[in-house]
């Protein structure tokens, strides 16, 4: 049963990686942007969902993961009512900040194990992905009119 969780985990995974990059890729209100926001939806409420199941196989050690896809979905859940509310400074911090918690969660259980990665302090894992991805995210979030300066 484990084996079957961590396949759909996985596989949720690569899919919101994938999916997610896409719809920031493309034109917003396209109809591909909606359709990838939709897949990376989908996937990350799989991610999400098997998130905690896999922790409470070693609770002690992996708490913190499904802690962070309880903040994944809540930041998902504020990008699909910013989108609602034609309110994309939401949408955008929503959407995007739960891609990086993603993120943050990949590397916080696997940095330790990937070629390079592993070299650095495990300090790291938890801040380098809103480090780097925070300068991408904020211009956008600016250049939406109405956004306060």
């Amino acid at each position: 049963m484990i084996g079957f969780l961590v396949m759909v985990h996985v596989l949720c995974g690569i899919s919101a990686v994938l999916a997610g990059a896409g719809a920031m890729r493309t034109a917003k209100g396209s109809r591909k942007h909606r359709w990838l926001g939709r897949a990376y939806l989908g996937a990350l409420a799989g991610l999400c969902g098997t998130a905690p199941l896999l922790a409470v196989v070693d609770w002690t050690g992996r708490w913190h993961l499904a802690v962070l896809a309880g903040v994944a979905a809540g930041l998902a859940g504020l990008g699909l009512f910013g989108v609602r509310q034609r309110r994309l400074h939401a949408h955008i911090l929503g959407m995007g900040g739960s891609y990086l918690v993603m993120l943050t969660a990949f590397y916080v259980d696997n940095g330790p194990r990937l070629p390079l990665w592993n070299q650095l302090p495990a300090i790291l894992f938890w801040f380098l992905p809103t480090v780097i991805g925070l300068p991408v995210l904020l211009p956008s979030v600016h250049r939406r009119r109405g956004f306060p300066s």
